[in-house]
């Protein structure tokens, strides 16, 4: 097995812990380090071939298995907070109510002021809150998960 570094055995919890979660979601069948590296090699491959038939490749042209890690773990995270379609079927999300978007907006204006000092809107940053509140959801589902694997 291709060798993973982490800074400390709690940065690797924590990402067994959100590689489980996207296990549970759906969005990976196989949650094992090991998997993230054959998913890695495989994402290499397929940019490779790409490159090879001149096709675009956005972004690195090939991941360092640390880097593919991160990606994964980010995307997880982006894809949970966007109510990606698989993870709408494999996982209940908790309703967001126009109260609690309202206390986000006000509990944390400083994320939505512009450069000048005025305010956006909530009705212009309504979705980026909702967005905000998932990503507040993920992070507690991980905590769980954290719980249980200790």
């Amino acid at each position: 097995m291709k060798k993973f570094y982490f800074s400390d055995e709690k940065e690797k919890k924590r990402a067994l812990a959100c590689l489980l979660f996207a296990k549970r979601t759906g969005l990976i069948d196989d949650s094992s380090l090991e998997a993230v590296a054959e998913r890695c090699e495989a994402e290499n491959q397929k940019r490779k071939e790409m490159l090879k038939n001149g096709e675009v490749v956005y972004g690195l042209t090939q991941f360092p298995l640390s880097v593919y890690l991160d990606y994964e773990l980010t995307r997880f995270r982006l894809d949970f907070a966007s109510e990606n379609e698989t993870v709408k079927k494999n996982y209940r999300y908790a309703p967001i109510s126009k109260k609690e978007r309202k206390e986000y907006y006000r509990n944390n204006g400083d994320l939505f002021t512009r450069y000048g000092g005025d305010k956006f809107s909530f009705r212009e940053v309504s979705m980026i809150i909702e967005k905000k509140i998932r990503e507040e959801q993920y992070e507690n589902e991980i905590n769980n998960i954290l719980c249980e694997l200790s």
